[in-house]
């Protein structure tokens, strides 16, 4: 899969982050540091634990990481959960956790078939 393939399957902004990054070489470096992300993991751990303030960081951290990648559709959701945390209250329900895993792992999931 092309890098131009890759942020069409992930509704991503290739345009966008090669005018930012300027090489595809480096933007594919910094794409497949995303496999090393925990913020998901984190976002899961402070929600089952009730902390909402960390929970809040860990949805904004994706968001910040999806904005600099170009990952749009990924930041469209996490922005959505971003705003539903923000102020530290518990989820009204888990239609934007759910956005936000789907697009998390379907972006995990093509950074996959990049690397192939």
């Amino acid at each position: 899969m092309t890098l131009k393939e890759f942020y069409d399957k992930i509704g991503g902004d290739y345009n966008g982050v090669m005018s930012r990054l300027m090489k595809e070489e480096r933007v594919v470096k910094f794409v497949r540091r995303f496999l090393d992300d925990k913020s998901l993991a984190t976002l899961d751990e402070k929600l089952a634990e009730g902390n909402y303030e960390e929970a809040f960081r860990a949805a904004h951290t994706i968001k910040g990481v999806a904005s600099n990648l170009g990952f749009s559709r990924l930041l469209d959701s996490s922005n959505e959960l971003t705003e539903e945390l923000r102020g530290g209250t518990a989820l009204a329900n888990t239609d934007h956790l759910d956005r936000v895993r789907a697009d998390y792992e379907q972006t995990i999931e093509a950074i996959h078939a990049l690397e192939n």
